[in-house]
C-alpha cells in the first residue's frame, strides 16, 4: 500500500480535526466509509471534546485497532488481550516519540478548556500548534503496526 501520512496530515490542515485526519485516512481499509469514519472520529478531537485529554490521533490509532481486529465475543480474553496489547504499543511508540499522548501535555496547556468550541483554523493556528507533527506521528504508526504489519 502506498502510504497516506501525507493525506492524513493534509485532512488536518484543511480543517478536520486530529482524529478525524488519522482515522478517516484509513478507515476505508477496513470496510468503513469515509463519512461514517469523519463522524465517528469527530468527538475524539482536541483530547476529547477538547477536555484535552488522551490525544485524538492517538484515539483514532486505537479505533483503527478495533476496526481492523476488534473482538466481537465478550468470552474471548485471548483476542480482547492480543486488541489491547496493539493499542498499548501503538501507546507506547506514540508517547516515546513525542514525551506523552495526553492532549494537554503535547499542547503545554495547564488544564482543560473552557470553551467546547474549536478555535478558529488560520494560519497562525496551524503555525503554534505542533498537532500536524502528532497526527503525522499516528499515521505511521498506523502504517507500521496495523497496514503493514
Amino acid at each position: 500500500m502506498e502510504s497516506r501520512v501525507e493525506s492524513a496530515v493534509h485532512r488536518f490542515e484543511t480543517g478536520y480535526n486530529c482524529a478525524q485526519a488519522v482515522f478517516a485516512t484509513y478507515a476505508d481499509l477496513f470496510g468503513m466509509s469515509e463519512e461514517d469514519a469523519l463522524k465517528l472520529a469527530s468527538p475524539m478531537g482536541a483530547g476529547v471534546g477538547r477536555m484535552r485529554e488522551m490525544c485524538g490521533a492517538v484515539s483514532a490509532m486505537a479505533l483503527l485497532e478495533g476496526l481492523k481486529e476488534g473482538n466481537t465475543d465478550p468470552v474471548d480474553k485471548q483476542a480482547q488481550g492480543r486488541t489491547y496489547e496493539t493499542v498499548r504499543t501503538m501507546c507506547d511508540a506514540f508517547a516515546e516519540r513525542n514525551g506523552s499522548m495526553i492532549c494537554r501535555e503535547l499542547l503545554g496547556i495547564a488544564a482543560r478548556e473552557k470553551s467546547a468550541v474549536p478555535s478558529e483554523r488560520t494560519t497562525q493556528y496551524y503555525g503554534s500548534r505542533p498537532c500536524a507533527k502528532y497526527v503525522r506521528c499516528a499515521a505511521e504508526l498506523v502504517e507500521q503496526y496495523l497496514i503493514d504489519a
